[in-house]
């Protein structure tokens, strides 16, 4: 846990997943106060009522807004920006409005850090910045541009600007897991796009270990990355099966708008200039400037050869290791019970 005694922390997007998450980690620690903006009124006033906690603020606003972003920054010492638009086929049929909140709103949420002296702010990302094929995806690769170029004029001393990119979250916002629940339990066949897909695994405590360990180790421009299992999604759909004892059948509905067969995690290029911290790849920010005079004559010699970190060439999970991982989760083991 990076310290965060007598703080003050602000998550953009507090009212979604990750935010009620990171909120269970920290409670018990000794900080000063907790922010949670976001737009959506009546999420913050369920949140209010559940928590009950006078340390835990609520700030109505949105990303887009720069100046109610600076409204909730001031004093603020450590930011979580998770504010985002996460849904695939939305942002494909809307791309305006995921350029608006992912690029955008990155950017105020960025400067506004900066402008207040915050000490650090890590930028929430997704596997669908890595070669992106989707409007989400190349928002996100963009946010993670916006992030880096801020750091490029700021020192170690000033506000520490990271990144962090994971896969697919377990049980959160659009996770297929409460969906293909709800199948089981209606009688109603599991529709998967394609069974052969393949996604990554991390439930979301480790996203908010992940978070957590970019707060602690981050320099500026880092991106983070947790590495992660795999499954194919029909696998993922039996695992289901077999914990709900159903026979319901499973039904491949096609891929949607905008996704992949598998999703990458970690570029070749980014894994040459990576860190392996164990349970984490730290890849640096790409320190070169604007002079590519030298570039012309001066190349890099090493020959090295990878592949990029994919949920194709994780490791990769079979039904029984998949169904040992949903019953560590809390939302599954509840719908088992009810």
């Amino acid at each position: 846990m990076t310290n965060i005694k007598g703080k003050t922390i602000l998550i953009t997007g507090g009212t979604g997943s990750f935010g009620h998450e990171l909120l269970r980690t920290i409670l018990d620690q000794d900080f000063k106060e907790v922010r949670i903006f976001s737009r959506d009124e009546l999420k913050q006033e369920h949140m209010r009522i559940e928590l009950n906690n006078p340390r835990v603020k609520f700030y109505i606003g949105d990303v887009r807004e720069r100046n109610s972003v600076d409204q909730a920054m001031k004093g603020v010492d450590l930011v979580f920006h998770a504010a985002a638009l996460k849904q695939v086929p939305s942002c494909e049929f809307f791309p305006m409005q995921a350029v608006m909140t992912n690029i955008f709103g990155s950017h105020n949420v960025v400067e506004s850090a900066i402008a207040h002296k915050a000490e650090s702010v890590v930028c929430l990302g997704t596997d669908k910045a890595a070669y992106p094929i989707n409007a989400m995806g190349m928002t996100k690769a963009l946010m993670e541009k916006v992030a880096q170029a801020a750091c490029r004029g700021l020192k170690e001393t000033d506000t520490r600007v990271c990144t962090v990119r994971y896969g697919n979250v377990m049980c959160s916002r659009g996770s297929v897991i409460p969906l293909f629940i709800k199948q089981i339990k209606e009688r109603k066949p599991i529709t998967v796009t394609e069974p052969t897909m393949t996604r990554f695994l991390l439930p979301l405590p480790e996203a908010i270990k992940l978070v957590l360990f970019a707060f602690k180790h981050g320099r500026q421009g880092d991106l983070f990355i947790r590495k992660s299992p795999a499954c194919t999604v029909g696998d993922l759909a039996e695992a289901l099966k077999q914990l709900f004892k159903s026979d319901v059948p499973v039904k491949p509905i096609g891929i949607r708008h905008g996704e992949k067969i598998y999703e990458t995690l970690v570029t070749v290029e980014e894994l040459r200039r990576a860190e392996d911290m164990g349970n984490y790849y730290r890849v640096r920010m790409d320190g070169r400037d604007l002079n590519y005079n030298k570039y012309f004559t001066e190349g890099d010699k090493k020959e090295i050869l990878l592949e990029d970190y994919t949920s194709h060439n994780t490791e990769r999970l079979n039904v029984k290791q998949v169904k040992d991982l949903l019953l560590k989760l809390p939302e599954v083991t509840a719908e088992l019970k009810a």
